[in-house]
């Protein structure tokens, strides 16, 4: 055991004013001046903040997230209730998935779909109150969001007739599927 104060093999001969002494059960001690203690205390204080700014910074993206999923959810909410409503409206025919509905509103209040556009109609009996195509899913789009959503569906349907022909892979990979 080395005397208080003098250097240590290994340490390069520098002792630094560290000291090895006895502690308890008999093991060796380093004891070293009282401003490492507090130089110590910062480091962990020090990491303590940035543990706490971390955790803070995921739980911001958390809370980003659980936003967003909530507008989407109100938003899934919202178009079911649409397509529910436009169901309910009359129609004297059936409606096939992919063609473009003209909705009415009869004098009565009554509103109903038909085939024809008010172009078509020349003049329409009738007040005009939108259009809307119906989807194979049987969800309905409005006519100005038609060119969008064909877009997307179409972009689906490449990412699921080009699954077969994607390679084997544990990261996500859709390069190609957006041109």
């Amino acid at each position: 055991m080395a005397a208080e104060g003098s250097a240590e093999p290994g340490d390069g001969g520098g002792g630094a004013g560290l000291a090895l002494v006895e502690g308890s059960k008999g093991r060796a001690a380093r004891v070293g001046d009282p401003g490492d203690l507090v130089a110590l205390a910062r480091q962990v204080q020090k990491a303590d903040d940035f543990i706490r700014a971390n955790a803070c910074n995921k739980l911001t993206v958390i809370a980003e997230q659980i936003r967003y999923l909530q507008e989407q959810a109100r938003k899934v909410l919202d178009e079911a209730n649409r397509d529910a409503d436009l169901h309910h409206v009359a129609c004297n025919l059936v409606k096939k998935p992919g063609n473009i509905y003209y909705m009415y509103r009869r004098e009565s209040g009554q509103r109903y779909f038909s085939i024809l556009s008010p172009k078509e109609w020349g003049t329409s009996p009738h007040e005009f109150l939108g259009a809307y195509k119906l989807q194979h899913d049987m969800s309905w789009t409005p006519f100005e969001d038609i060119e969008r959503r064909d877009a997307e569906i179409n972009i689906l349907d490449k990412l699921l007739s080009r699954q077969a022909a994607l390679p084997p892979s544990t990261e996500p990979n859709f390069q190609g599927l957006t041109k």
